[in-house]
């Protein structure tokens, strides 16, 4: 690059907001951002935008070099029948319903056989909170797989699965988690956190779990030696307070326990949910998912606002393989898994599939310049 090239590129810079470039620049330094920065950024347009996401890919690169993970892996989501009634949800079904169901233990053996044979690591479990279901239901499911396939991964049952499912046998937080911990549960996803504002849970979730009640299982998860993904559904009717006050939530939890293998942004999916067909006209709330900038933001302020996690997860099945791909140049470096079958963001009105093959989601990465490797559900590297 001559040096009239590296004149221009400084001018260009130069005409920076004075404010967002001093954010930037203490994320360079890592100096942990402030619940104030990340709304800013959240904002920002042009010219910050762009050295917004060329900030996050920088730092993304710093910290875990070129390479991007993914797993493979199957979902088995074993019942759809819920009682919890999220507004945001279109998977969940009444016990009556024709669509209704609920898997035996050896139809999910089945499935798990299937997934261990096409090569998977891990398989991810959860289902609806079913009133006939509890945690000695979720440690047979535990036993049964571990019996057959002791070395697979189980990365199952939600925080609100943890807790229902206790709750209805009489088990404390701890207990429940010990219980399933020593049947071969190996890690727990994140989710249920939606946004973690009991305001707004109030409205789209009012069944499920507190903001305290989710930090408390989370923590006592970590302190027991079982690690767990965390989550964001973004897009909705929150405000972007409420997502940097989530994010923050994350970063003093991940202080504390340093028990978080791995971030993921979800885009909220709205096209046949409760919340997108009733919700906002009943309430009289302004609705607008978010857009493909927003979700460039989304990703983008995550990798700098959580300057203690590695890994950032991108959601090809809410985002799409392209804006997937996109997504690892601004601050991701984890696809996901190949998920076999997905049927909670398709029920909502996703339509980018529930399968991707190891050899495409190579090419994926291959094709931005980096290095793809297979993972652990833990992010030990296989290949």
């Amino acid at each position: 690059m001559t040096q009239i090239q590296l004149k221009k590129i400084e001018q260009l810079l130069s005409g920076l907001d004075p404010r967002i470039a001093e954010i930037l620049e203490k994320s360079l330094s890592n100096k942990e951002l402030s619940r104030e920065d990340a709304i800013q950024l959240m904002n920002v347009r042009n010219l910050e935008l762009s050295a917004l996401t060329l900030t996050a890919d920088y730092i993304r690169k710093t910290k875990v070099g070129d390479i991007v993970t993914y797993v493979i892996n199957r979902n088995i989501n074993f019942t759809n029948i819920c009682i919890k009634k999220c507004k945001f949800c279109a998977f969940s079904k009444n016990k009556e319903d024709p669509e209704a169901y609920n898997l035996t233990i050896n139809e999910i053996l089945k499935r798990a056989k299937e997934a261990w044979k096409m090569g998977a690591t891990e398989l991810c479990i959860q289902g609806g909170i079913n009133p006939s279901v509890d945690a000695y239901y979720y440690e047979k499911i535990i036993k049964s797989i571990k019996k057959e396939l002791p070395e697979i991964h189980i990365h199952g049952f939600s925080p609100q699965e943890i807790y229902d499912g206790g709750t209805k046998i009489g088990l404390s937080i701890k207990d429940t988690l010990c219980l399933l911990r020593d049947a071969g549960l190996d890690s727990i996803p994140g989710t249920a956190s939606e946004i973690l504002d009991n305001e707004i849970r109030k409205i789209i979730c009012p069944n499920k779990v507190d903001v305290n009640t989710w930090i408390e299982i989370i923590k006592t998860a970590h302190q027991l030696k079982i690690p767990t993904t965390c989550t964001i559904l973004y897009g909705h009717i929150e405000t972007l307070e409420q997502r940097v006050k989530h994010l923050e939530i994350l970063r003093q939890i991940q202080n504390e326990t340093s028990g978080f293998t791995e971030f993921v942004p979800l885009t909220f999916i709205p096209w046949n949910t409760t919340l997108f067909q009733n919700i906002m006209a009943l309430n009289n709330i302004n609705f607008s998912e978010a857009t493909g900038i927003e979700d460039v933001r989304m990703y983008a302020v995550s990798r700098l606002f959580l300057h203690n996690f590695d890994n950032i997860q991108v959601s090809w099945v809410k985002l799409g393989e392209k804006f997937a791909q996109y997504a690892l140049i601004i601050g991701a470096n984890d696809f996901g898994g190949t998920l076999m079958e997905e049927n909670i963001s398709k029920s909502a009105g996703a339509t980018y599939g529930e399968y991707i093959s190891p050899d495409r989601i190579k090419k994926i990465i291959l094709d931005i310049g980096r290095v793809p490797v297979q993972r652990s559900t833990v992010y030990e590297l296989i290949q």
